[in-house]
């Protein structure tokens, strides 16, 4: 597989920016509980230093512990993912888009994907054509 061919993630800087996002997001939800570190850093399963690290927007975290500190808040992986996928399609997210909680956005996203794919499925099934009433409803 050629390198051109590999889709690259975010590099160093925008990851960097993304973990500052999260982090603030984290930070600032944490807060809005009324949740100390300790608290936030038991739920996580992290160490209380780790949790100052993601909340003051480490570079050096891991994306995976920013997922598990949303969690641990019942915050969506959207407040995290989110920023990655404006990166990913050349666009900045503005901080202002994460104030919120992605919940229901996501669930509308994962059902349009889940239709988007069944008529895809469809289309290849019917050489190319738009299904008749051939096949019956896949989903509820």
């Amino acid at each position: 597989m050629s390198h051109e061919s590999v889709t690259s993630g975010p590099d160093e800087s925008s990851l960097a920016e993304i973990k500052q996002m999260s982090g603030r997001r984290i930070e600032d939800e944490r807060r809005r509980q009324g949740l100390t570190q300790p608290h936030l850093a038991r739920r996580a399963g992290l160490s209380v230093s780790w949790i100052r690290e993601i909340e003051s927007g480490n570079p050096r975290t891991k994306i995976d512990d920013h997922l598990r500190c949303a969690a641990a808040l019942g915050l969506s992986p959207g407040c995290v993912l989110v920023p990655m996928l404006f990166r990913a399609h050349g666009k900045i997210c503005p901080p202002q888009l994460l104030a919120g909680n992605f919940r229901e956005l996501e669930c509308r996203l994962l059902e349009f994907i889940v239709d988007q794919t069944i008529a895809d499925m469809r289309r290849s099934l019917m050489g190319g054509e738009e299904p008749g009433s051939a096949f019956p409803q896949l989903r509820s």
